[in-house]
């Protein structure tokens, strides 16, 4: 805090920025890298673990959590992709538990990340992955490829070819139908990376925001706790931050099953013959 008062745009500045590693277009956001990375090493070592003590007697809490997952996304892969591939459903399991638990991070109290590593030397850390546009492109342009790999599998190089030259105006059209295909292609991953990066940029913008009430006091909770004016703050400070996290509680999931179907219905879409 300044003799000015608090300095809360510096405070909003310094939580949005990344820990990054390098300069200009190859800089490295190890903080999104780091979480991510750990978030999906721990998916898959829950679910081997899973896996390693399964039985076929009386399961545990784990595999039943485990086989209930499985037979939800199983479900929804053959009620929505309608053709044959082992890879659908092991892909969309994947993207929703992974996304959930990147947009889990969200309701980790917003000063405990850039606190600690602060005191551990670094200046700047986000833990939340989702809310960092490299991450959720990275996400979307894995779909893409995914998306032009089924549309040769499917139809082969003839096949697609010929549907972005002649879908959906004809032969004739060939030009525009090809720009058109070309600019629809494009429109999935950037819709589905700017979906998920807006929502849970601005659920981190609004903790941050409401975490900025009591920023005048600084460390002087004393102060805080012994005038009206300070207890109304932070009482409001908490009815806020909880009221938006139950709701978030419910945006979190919801974001990784978009995703999720999004992807899924995209693939669907790249098998289909038209």
């Amino acid at each position: 805090m300044n003799d000015d008062g608090p300095d809360v745009s510096g405070y909003i500045g310094h939580h949005l920025t990344n820990w990054q590693i390098g300069e200009g277009f190859w800089a490295i956001h190890a903080d999104a890298l780091i979480v991510s990375s750990l978030l999906g090493a721990l998916f898959c070592f829950v679910f081997w673990l899973a896996a390693r003590h399964a039985t076929a007697g009386v399961p545990g809490g784990l595999q039943n959590f485990v086989e209930m997952m499985l037979e939800l996304i199983g479900g929804l892969v053959k009620e929505t992709f309608h053709h044959k591939n082992k890879l659908v459903a092991p892909l969309a399991l994947t993207i929703f538990v992974w996304v959930f638990l990147m947009n889990l991070m969200d309701l980790v109290p917003i000063d405990v990340a850039p606190d600690t590593m602060h005191a551990l030397g670094w200046d700047y850390f986000k833990i939340l992955p989702t809310a960092n546009m490299n991450v959720t492109f990275g996400l979307s342009l894995a779909v893409l490829g995914l998306i032009i790999v089924f549309s040769f599998k499917y139809k082969g190089a003839g096949g697609f070819a010929k549907e972005l030259l002649t879908h959906p105006f004809g032969p004739w059209m060939a030009p525009f139908n090809l720009v058109l295909n070309f600019v629809e292609l494009l429109a999935k991953p950037i819709s589905l990376s700017l979906r998920l990066f807006g929502n849970l940029y601005a659920a981190e913008l609004i903790f941050i925001l409401i975490a900025t009430l009591t920023l005048g006091f600084g460390t002087a909770w004393v102060d805080m706790l012994t005038s009206v004016g300070g207890l109304s703050l932070l009482f409001g400070q908490i009815v806020l931050a909880a009221a938006w996290a139950i709701y978030h509680i419910l945006v979190i999931p919801l974001q990784a099953f978009i995703f999720m179907m999004l992807t899924i219905v995209y693939l669907n879409m790249a098998a289909e013959h038209h």
